[in-house]
C-alpha cells in the first residue's frame, strides 16, 4: 500500500484518532458532570454541601463524603424500610452552644460539612418533627450521623423524595 504519509506518521494515526474521540467524549460529559455537583455554601464560617436527589447525585455525595469531616444522612421509615428525605432543616451547635450551621436546609438526603474536630449537637427538623444527636468529629477522621424519622412524618410539607 502506497501512502502519502511516512510510516512513522501512519503508526500515530490510531493514537490520534483515539485522542480525538476522547476529547469529544470529555467535552460531551463535562457539562453533565458540572451540573451534578451541588453548590458549596457557608454558614458562620463553616462550608457545607447537600444533595443526593437521583442516583447520580447520591453516588457523588457518597464519593465526596470521606473528604468532609462530618456527614449527615436523612430518611423517613416507610413500608419498604426507609425513604430518603430532603428539605431537612439542620442546626449544628458546638460544645458552647454556638450555632455553626443555623437552620440550613438540605438539598437532598445527604449533607456534608467542614466541621473542626470537636463535639457537636446536631438538630434535624422534618415536617415539624425534630431529632437530635450528639456528634464527635475526631482529629484526622470523619464522623457520620443518620437521622430516621418515624413512618407518618409529614413528608408532603417536608418535600421528601426517594432516590431513583
Amino acid at each position: 500500500m502506497n501512502s502519502r504519509f511516512p510510516s512513522s506518521l501512519r503508526a500515530l494515526r490510531p493514537l490520534a484518532a483515539a485522542m480525538f474521540c476522547g476529547a469529544v467524549l470529555f467535552g460531551a460529559l463535562s457539562p453533565a458532570q458540572a451540573a451534578m455537583n451541588p453548590p458549596i455554601y457557608m454558614s458562620h464560617g463553616v462550608e457545607y454541601m447537600s444533595g443526593g436527589i437521583g442516583s447520580d447525585e447520591a453516588r457523588l455525595m457518597e464519593t465526596v463524603s470521606p473528604r468532609w469531616p462530618a456527614t449527615f444522612e436523612f430518611a423517613v421509615k416507610d413500608s419498604k424500610g426507609a425513604d430518603f428525605a430532603s428539605n431537612v432543616h439542620v442546626t449544628v451547635r458546638d460544645s458552647s452552644g454556638t450555632a455553626l450551621l443555623d437552620n440550613v436546609v438540605s438539598g437532598g438526603p445527604f449533607m456534608v460539612a467542614r466541621l473542626e474536630p470537636g463535639s457537636y449537637e446536631v438538630e434535624a427538623r422534618l415536617g415539624g418533627q425534630v431529632l437530635k444527636q450528639q456528634l464527635r468529629v475526631p482529629e484526622g477522621a470523619t464522623a457520620k450521623a443518620t437521622f430516621v424519622w418515624p413512618a407518618g412524618t409529614d413528608m408532603a410539607s417536608a418535600g421528601t423524595r426517594a432516590v431513583q
